[in-house]
């Protein structure tokens, strides 16, 4: 998904360290029954202990807004702004969060199916922008949501609070973005962009992403 924001980035001279989590996308054949929120932390974990990072952004988009922020809470001294893209953005609780059943959300999947394919129905749910080549590659690439990534919570502690944070929303997502603006649904603690795009801007908006990423982590 971000083949178009990756060597953008690292033209401007910044090294981007894409994570592709178990049991997705060229992972996908280590999907298995126990694949949930702990194995994604601790890819992301991985990454940042074996490629010696520090001092990083660390950008969560969609579900994976839960795993940056249990990675951040568990590395919080490495992380110098959490970002999240359209994402699922935590509050300040210390009991379990972030859980639901996607199913409800996204249609029944086949019984013994472990994840929730990507479809045409939810691209023209929350990604109609999605359209021509880009849709076909999307639709030709893309692999199953593990159900745990959704309905595995995550419980967060004081070490979150101490993290910066950003955050890039989506106008054609399904999130009601003016009312988050308006803190209806909880106080943004930083900086935000707002793009008219839906749900995949590094797909369909990839020049405008990197602009506010860089704009939103410049301080």
């Amino acid at each position: 998904m971000w083949k178009k924001v990756t060597p953008v980035l690292e033209q401007k001279g910044h090294e981007v360290y894409p994570v592709t989590l178990t049991g997705m996308g060229e992972r996908v054949h280590l999907t298995n029954k126990d694949i949930g929120m702990e194995t994604a932390v601790q890819d992301v974990l991985n990454v940042i202990k074996y490629n010696e990072l520090d001092d990083f952004v660390l950008v969560g988009h969609s579900f994976a807004g839960k795993v940056v922020a249990a990675v951040a809470d568990r590395v919080p001294e490495k992380v110098k702004i959490l970002l999240y893209l359209d994402a699922f953005r935590p509050e300040k609780v210390r009991t379990p969060q972030g859980g639901f059943d996607p199913q409800k959300e996204f249609g029944r999947v086949e019984p013994g199916a472990l994840g929730v394919p990507l479809t045409e129905k939810i691209l023209d749910s929350i990604g109609k922008d999605v359209r021509g080549t880009d849709r076909a590659w999307m639709l030709s690439l893309g692999t199953p949501w593990p159900l745990k990534h959704a309905s595995d919570p995550v419980t967060l502690s004081e070490n979150l609070d101490t993290v910066k944070c950003a955050y890039i929303f989506c106008t054609d997502s399904g999130d009601p973005v003016d009312e988050i603006l308006q803190g209806k649904w909880g106080k943004l603690e930083g900086p935000h962009k707002v793009i008219n795009s839906g749900h995949w801007p590094m797909v369909t908006k990839p020049e405008e992403l990197v602009r506010d990423l860089l704009a939103l982590t410049a301080a």
